[in-house]
């Protein structure tokens, strides 16, 4: 069997490699959309903090 055969995977290459090439491409979407989700509920709980400190602070100083 040469690359070639393989490739062609009796006739069904087309699908197959196009559903490893969705898969991929659908793993490399979800990873991206989870990191940019990750990266603004941190901006999202930086930010609450800060505003609970500084309420906390602003009642310390009654």
């Amino acid at each position: 069997m040469d690359i070639g055969e393989f490739l062609h995977m009796g006739g069904h290459g087309f699908y197959i490699w196009g559903s490893y090439g969705t898969a991929f491409f659908l793993m490399i979407v979800e990873t991206t959309w989870v990191a940019k989700r990750r990266n603004k509920a941190k901006k999202e709980l930086e930010r609450m903090e800060a505003e609970f400190a500084r309420v906390d602070n602003q009642g310390m100083n009654r």
